[in-house]
């Protein structure tokens, strides 16, 4: 159980309203970092799905050839769209814990916190950017192992981090909006498995944009994760390119995320009623 210090920001002394935005921020990060320390167990777990995507479908594809990847292997293509995933996986059913909180009072703690709105929603955004953050790493290792060839120059390392969190904190937001909306920890968890699939397969992440049929290349211009993929293929894979741009890719996670904070803390205060 989290103490009331962890779930409460303190009361600021400083002035500047901005400091005090990223102080609370920060402090709500913080308190779901604990949370995450306190359960390794299930990052670990969740790992397993993502590894047996590289192992079985990126080794039986790799063979059959049938998929046009350009320069690169399709264990090479098919990597960075398996650490997209395992972030939409586990962001995708945030909302669960924000109803668990609900239950034990914890959301009552946040609202009466000199806190904003959008400080709180956000800093649950940024938290979820952690967990992708320790999935990414188990990818990258089992990706060395299956040789899949990676970029580690540092400013790739950096994009790539980057892009993790602004995709984990998008669809981490949509589940707390659903939250919000839903209020029950079942019917979270079934719109969460509505939603992965449509947001898995509408996207470049097993397949390029380019195979699918053209009402479904429009999905896949709206997915926020097809923008994940893109990035995270030029900046991971030696040889790798962006389709639509790297300055895209990262406006449209930036801007996805900016407006569903916004409609988030909106409907956070709902929660708790």
């Amino acid at each position: 159980m989290l103490s009331e210090r962890a779930v409460r920001p303190a009361v600021s002394v400083n002035a500047n309203p901005f400091v005090d935005f990223v102080s609370h921020t920060l402090t709500v990060v913080e308190a779901e970092a604990r949370k995450l320390r306190h359960d390794p167990l299930e990052l670990l777990t969740r790992a397993v799905q993502p590894m047996l995507w590289l192992l079985v479908f990126g080794q039986v594809f790799g063979r059959i050839r049938g998929v046009p990847t350009g320069a690169i292997s399709y264990r090479d293509f098919l990597a960075p769209g398996v650490l997209a995933q395992s972030g939409l996986f586990i962001a995708i059913f945030y909302g669960i814990t924000a109803v668990w909180e609900r239950d034990l009072g914890i959301v009552h703690k946040y609202l009466v916190s000199p806190a904003s709105r959008v400080a709180l929603v956000l800093g649950k955004a940024l938290s979820a950017g952690l967990r992708g953050l320790s999935q990414g790493l188990i990818i990258y290792i089992l990706s060395v192992f299956l040789g899949v060839d990676l970029r580690f120059s540092p400013g790739a390392i950096l994009g790539v981090l980057a892009a993790i969190i602004l995709a984990s904190a998008v669809f981490a937001t949509l589940s707390l909006m659903v939250a919000c909306l839903v209020k029950t920890r079942e019917r979270v968890m079934g719109i969460g498995q509505v939603l992965t699939m449509p947001l898995f397969f509408a996207s470049n992440a097993i397949y390029p944009v380019a195979l699918m049929p053209g009402w479904l290349r429009v999905v896949a211009a709206v997915n926020p994760l097809t923008y994940q993929v893109d990035a995270l293929r030029a900046l991971m894979i030696q040889g790798g390119t962006s389709t639509f741009g790297l300055g895209l890719d990262f406006a449209v996670l930036a801007g996805v995320l900016a407006l569903f904070v916004a409609a988030a803390s909106r409907l956070y205060p709902s929660l708790a009623a």
